[in-house]
């Protein structure tokens, strides 16, 4: 399943694009501010002169080459040369420093050196610090605590998107994210590829959150980081040593911690049963998942076909890939006239169309899958599970389970389940949870 998210250093559908770290535009050495294409407010204006010389641009730089990789915003958070920015602008140095290294370019063009501090997977945060020596940065403040964003204030967000200058866009505060695992700020309001990692501020210069991601399927539908976040990670890493080797042990041990939090959640919190013909089968509750449903065309009367698929919102970006959400489907078919055979065969075909990765790929080894046949309460069920490691991210699993129903001739369920990015104690408790959730209630 893809998510309709960009994250805003590199567009794309995750999972399958996995936001490639960066905005594809061609490096440019002039980074001066552009002219706007339609007016401005004042208060826009205005936040944008109060912060230009805060404000960065994050380049990570192929070694041998001297080559753009990738590029993101930042913005100074202390006069000694802290930034912060997301962790998917700054991943590359975090997983292949011997590869890449990390520049920050003024706002005047002026570029230097970085350093990687710190970084938090789970917001997607990343502290860096300038080159060494030099003491005088203007920064940022953060909005305090004590004093919450009202909804329809509005805010103002900066950054260089697509690697066409630096901007500022105009929006407004819409609460919090619904169903989102970690909090997530709505920001009604237009930012780009090229934005991650750049500051949104009130209307008194305060950082109120940090750039992440956008909807793609959608207008003014943005994402940011609550500044609280960024200021826990500021505490814990201005005085780190910067990172010179793969921090993969350190991306496991938070990726672990994420983990723990969605199974726990997510096991505490009690299926609920949805009909399908005369099947019961187990989807999440409301308050922990979107779920949507999709039927074939009634026109077409050989068989009916209803389909329903369930999300956690708890993915994170680790840098090679996507992780720590759970997914839910369904196939629930009817077919009265086809006949036991025929309608065997289509659904056994439907059955082996499900792949695992039994071929294994850079980071992940192939996929161990366990075949059985189950009965719940008198409906017997077809069930292969599938646990697959990750390479580089010691104690991680991709779980799946597929089923299907076997005691109708022309009627049955299919469903899947897969967690990504979990323990393999908790994947197979997960797996329990979810085949224990299937029962037969009778022709409906």
């Amino acid at each position: 399943m893809n998510f309709p998210f960009c994250w805003l250093g590199a567009c794309g559908l995750v999972l399958s694009l996995v936001c490639a770290n960066a905005a594809q535009a061609q490096s440019k050495t002039n980074v001066e501010p552009i002219a706007p294409t339609t007016p401005i407010s004042h208060d826009a204006q205005r936040a944008y002169e109060g912060a230009r010389d805060k404000l960065v641009q994050i380049r990570t730089l192929v070694r041998h080459s001297e080559t753009q990789a990738s590029v993101g915003s930042g913005f100074f958070v202390s006069v000694d040369g802290l930034i912060v920015t997301n962790f998917h602008v700054a991943s590359q140095l975090a997983l292949e420093p011997e590869r890449y290294r990390g520049v920050y370019v003024a706002v005047d063009g002026k570029e230097a050196p970085l350093q990687l501090l710190a970084f938090d997977v789970q917001h997607d945060l990343a502290l860096l610090r300038a080159q060494p020596g030099v003491t005088d940065h203007a920064a940022l403040g953060f909005r305090p605590a004590d004093a919450p964003l009202a909804r329809g204030e509005r805010i103002y967000s900066l950054g260089n998107p697509q690697d066409i200058g630096f901007a500022v866009t105009e929006g407004s505060y819409n609460g919090l994210v619904e169903r989102s695992f970690y909090p997530r700020i709505f920001f009604g309001g237009t930012i780009n590829a090229g934005m991650s990692g750049g500051p949104v501020l009130d209307d008194s210069g305060r950082v109120v959150g940090v750039n992440v991601s956008k909807r793609i399927d959608g207008e003014q539908l943005s994402f940011l980081v609550p500044a609280e976040f960024a200021q826990a990670l500021m505490q814990r890493g201005a005085a780190a040593t910067p990172l010179t080797k793969p921090a993969f042990a350190e991306v496991a041990r938070q990726l672990l911690l994420h983990q723990e939090q969605v199974a726990k959640k997510f096991l505490a919190t009690p299926l609920k049963s949805q009909q399908q013909g005369g099947y019961s089968v187990p989807v999440p509750d409301d308050a922990l998942a979107r779920c949507w449903g999709r039927g074939r065309d009634r026109d077409f009367k050989a068989f009916d076909l209803e389909r329903t698929d369930c999300q956690l919102d708890s993915h994170v970006f680790a840098g090679e890939t996507t992780t720590g959400y759970i997914h839910v489907r369904y196939e629930a078919y009817d077919a009265p006239k086809l006949g036991a055979l025929r309608f065997a065969s289509l659904f056994g075909r439907s059955f082996r169309n499900e792949s695992f990765g039994v071929q294994g790929t850079s980071k992940m080894t192939a996929a161990e899958c366990s075949e059985s046949f189950i009965d719940r309460a008198g409906m017997v069920m077809r069930a292969v599970v599938c646990m697959s490691a990750y390479r580089k991210l010691t104690g991680l699993y991709d779980a799946s389970v597929l089923v299907a129903s076997l005691n109708r001739d022309t009627q049955g369920v299919q469903g899947r389940m897969d967690a990504r990015g979990v323990s393999f104690a908790n994947g197979l408790k997960l797996v329990e949870q979810y085949l224990n959730g299937f029962k037969w209630e009778g022709v409906r």
